[in-house]
């Protein structure tokens, strides 16, 4: 396993962009696998805190986009009827998941989060699934989403964490540095990409002061709730009006 310190802004960056590259084509499959299919759940709950219940229209930012499986989750709701910007800057994750597209009102882009190609307030919400974990600066990051959604519009932070209750906190900790990145190596044939999950995943803010962060970001409203035992957390917050 990978120990140590995590790269610094640049190297980090360069290092993501590589690995998930590089991991693209089983990607999917080792989030199911690993999950244990938990990660299907997680990502409707995460579209639930965006929209709320409602009938969304306009235009909505998926950051960090991936394979597309959370602009897939909002496009696909029966009540949805506006757009779905995804964005990532890896543009083999866009391309091994290009297939679930057709007919669906997602637009793809190879972008990164840190430097969005959208003008101020334009779009009327934004949602990250395990992505601003990997940014090279996440207040940045932060800041950025905070800039292109319109005062009143919502974000979402879908994220692992770890667990804070005993004896489940030892039992996921063994799991999370020992067992999955033997799997994640085997299956994905890549050396780093499952060792630097969990030294990811350590190494983040812990969802009080992700919470802050996005406070100071620009984000009113904030709150989170745990999912599965405390692994992964569900962030929410309003842009601020002001």
């Amino acid at each position: 396993m990978v120990s140590g310190p995590l790269p610094t802004r640049p190297a980090k960056a360069a290092e993501v962009r590589r690995m998930f590259s590089a991991i693209a084509r089983r990607y999917d499959l080792l989030n199911h696998l690993l999950s244990l299919n938990r990660d299907r759940a997680w990502r409707r709950a995460a579209v639930d805190r965006l929209v709320g219940g409602g009938a969304p229209t306009g235009i909505y930012l998926d950051a960090c986009a991936g394979t597309f499986d959370l602009a897939v989750e909002l496009a696909t709701r029966a009540s949805f009827a506006g757009d779905v910007l995804a964005f990532d800057f890896a543009y083999p994750m866009l391309a091994a998941g290009r297939g679930k597209l057709p007919g669906r009102r997602i637009l793809p882009a190879c972008a990164d989060a840190l430097h969005v190609p959208l003008a101020d307030a334009s779009v009327d919400g934004a949602r990250v699934a395990f992505g601003v974990r990997n940014l090279s600066d996440l207040d940045s990051g932060l800041r950025e989403l905070a800039r292109v959604i319109r005062p009143g519009g919502r974000v979402v932070i879908l994220e692992f964490t770890t667990p804070g209750w005993q004896p489940f906190r030892a039992l996921y900790l063994w799991y999370f540095r020992t067992i999955l990145p033997r799997i994640g190596r085997a299956i994905s044939r890549h050396d780093s990409a499952y060792s630097y999950l969990p030294t990811s995943v350590l190494d983040f803010p812990e969802p009080r002061e992700l919470a802050r962060r996005l406070s100071a970001a620009g984000f009113d409203a904030v709150r989170w709730d745990s999912k599965t035992g405390g692994i992964v957390a569900i962030h929410a917050g309003e842009r601020a009006l002001r």
